[in-house]
């Protein structure tokens, strides 16, 4: 059995992230706190782990520096109500493997649960996409268009991320909307509109392609 160690202090999140895991297949423990959750890390017992920042004990940043630092490769997803570009650089860069914000979808942290494990069992972790000229360090959370680095907010970088992906895939606004915000939004709202302009803005008007009537792609 694949085993996860969920790190999360809020018990109604763990609850329901626990749940979900193991209807899932997976076997789960649960640390409320940093300490707890480093020393059962540390055992090397298991496959990957969730992990929140803001814990009592040694917060987040911490059991993931000394994880590294002990050189433990386990995987680790952060999920966390942080969403800044700085702590989000600070946790990739500290040895995350990935990065999802609160709210969220159980049905995105169990895909990303699942393609950690994989690329932990069976390929090297991939830290960049590209397309054309078009690429995405996951590291450093920016872009390249051409010979342009270009800076980008934590909802732009989930986004491109997103259309990166799928490449010429036709994404639907909802489907948008649930990868990046992670919850429904008004049917009437033009969010979705308003963050791909802000991208063409950045990249270059051509980049990301409308459409109608069905969403937009990366051609």
């Amino acid at each position: 059995m694949t085993r996860v160690l969920i790190v999360e202090d809020e018990e109604r999140i763990a609850a329901f992230v626990e749940k979900g895991l193991r209807a899932s297949g997976f076997t789960t423990t649960v640390a409320a706190d940093g300490d707890t959750a480093y020393d059962y890390a540390h055992t090397g017992g298991f496959d990957l782990v969730i992990l929140d920042i803001g814990l009592p004990g040694r917060d987040g940043f911490t059991v993931l520096r000394q994880l590294r630092e002990a050189r433990m490769t386990v995987p680790v997803i952060v999920l966390t109500a942080r969403d800044s570009v700085r702590d989000t650089v600070a946790g990739l860069e500290g040895g995350a493997d990935d990065w999802m914000t609160k709210p969220f979808r159980f049905e995105e942290l169990l895909a990303r649960v699942r393609l950690r494990l994989r690329t932990a069992a069976r390929e090297p972790e991939i830290t960049v996409l590209r397309s054309g000229e078009l690429s995405l360090d996951l590291r450093t959370r920016r872009a390249r268009a051409g010979s342009r680095t270009v800076d980008l907010t934590a909802r732009e970088f989930v986004l491109l991320e997103l259309f990166l992906r799928h490449p010429g895939q036709v994404l639907s606004r909802e489907q948008i909307l649930s990868h990046v915000w992670g919850y429904d939004f008004d049917p009437g709202s033009n969010i979705v509109d308003v963050y791909v302009r802000a991208l063409r803005k950045k990249l270059g008007a051509e980049r990301v392609e409308t459409v109608r009537g069905m969403g937009y792609r990366l051609p």
